[in-house]
């Protein structure tokens, strides 16, 4: 948990020198971001939601993960902060679960970079509901606990929204992430080259959305 801490304080300030850096990122649509052909409701209403699918064992959003939560720490009390696990086949619904196991039982920002650093980094599996279950207990969250969120009625409708979720964005990569359940930003589009410039047309797509909404 120390060298994780450590890593996510250097990757963070990296992150942000970087972004200080970077070239003003020039949005187009089809060249920065991408406009679902049909939006997406978003909740609470009157709020500006910024939704992360993610996948455990994706390197890449290992990378975008302490970047990601520096950045969510300074947004403002009108933006919303959503994530939404994907599992691009049925052996990862494990951890779309996990996922919503621990957000029921509050414990997402204690453990979501550990996780990443357990899987990336200490090269940990966490596949099946066993593994992850001997894991957490050695993080302070009892097996009977986790187990019990984990197999819940409530978790399993999540996961399945999240699959819902997932074919409604048309999502095909992550990390990804939508504004306002309208525009899609990734590292993996035109003029978006890195993480911290995704996070840029983010915060532009923010102030696309809260002009509009003042209209």
């Amino acid at each position: 948990m120390i060298r994780w801490l450590i890593r996510l304080a250097a990757v963070a300030l990296l992150g942000v020198q970087i972004g200080a850096h970077a070239a003003p990122v020039t949005l187009t649509e089809g060249q920065g971001y991408q406009r679902l052909a049909v939006p997406q409701p978003v909740s609470p209403q009157g709020k500006i939601v910024v939704t992360e699918f993610f996948w455990y064992n994706c390197p890449h959003c290992a990378a975008m993960e302490p970047l990601f939560e520096a950045w969510a720490r300074k947004q403002p009390s009108d933006v919303v902060i959503e994530r939404v696990p994907v599992a691009f086949a049925p052996q990862f619904v494990a951890q779309q679960k996990l996922y919503y196991a621990l957000k029921a039982l509050g414990k997402v920002q204690q453990l979501q970079g550990a996780i990443f650093d357990a899987i990336h980094q200490q090269h940990i599996t966490l596949m099946t509901s066993e593994q992850m279950a001997n894991w957490l207990q050695s993080h302070g969250v009892p097996r009977k606990t986790f187990l019990a969120a984990f197999n819940s009625f409530g978790v399993q409708m999540d996961a399945k929204r999240a699959t819902q979720m997932v074919n409604d964005y048309q999502i095909s990569g992550v990390p990804t992430l939508a504004v306002q359940g309208t525009y899609l930003l990734s590292a993996s589009m035109p003029e978006t080259p890195s993480n911290p410039q995704v996070l840029q047309g983010v915060d532009s797509m923010i102030a696309k959305v809260r002009a509009s909404m003042k209209h």
